[in-house]
């Protein structure tokens, strides 16, 4: 799998790293969801340097694209909400249904 980090790299994840990238994942989206700016700050550091730990850079030279994009340390709950409203309105959220128009 390959992740980036928005205004970093791409990282080239093992099958056995992503099991906990979906879980923090999982924990970011909650929360979003609950509005917890100290849980939502805490959980995007942990899965940006879990990413950064287990994941292999991808060389510049290298095309690939991502399978999933997350943002950088500094986005605020505000700014990733918005993000995760427009993904998931464009279908782009995994187990989301695009947003009605």
């Amino acid at each position: 799998m390959i992740v980036r980090i928005h205004m970093d790299n791409q990282y080239r994840l093992s099958d056995s790293a992503v099991t906990e990238v979906d879980k923090l994942d999982d924990q970011l989206m909650q929360a979003i969801t609950h509005n917890d700016q100290a849980a939502f700050s805490a959980t995007l550091a942990e899965l940006l340097g879990y990413v950064r730990q287990n994941g292999v850079k991808v060389p510049v030279e290298e095309i690939v694209s991502s399978d999933l994009i997350f943002p950088s340390e500094d986005v605020t709950l505000e700014e990733a909400r918005a993000i995760m409203e427009k993904a998931a309105a464009a279908g782009q959220v995994t187990g989301q249904a695009p947003a009605e128009a």
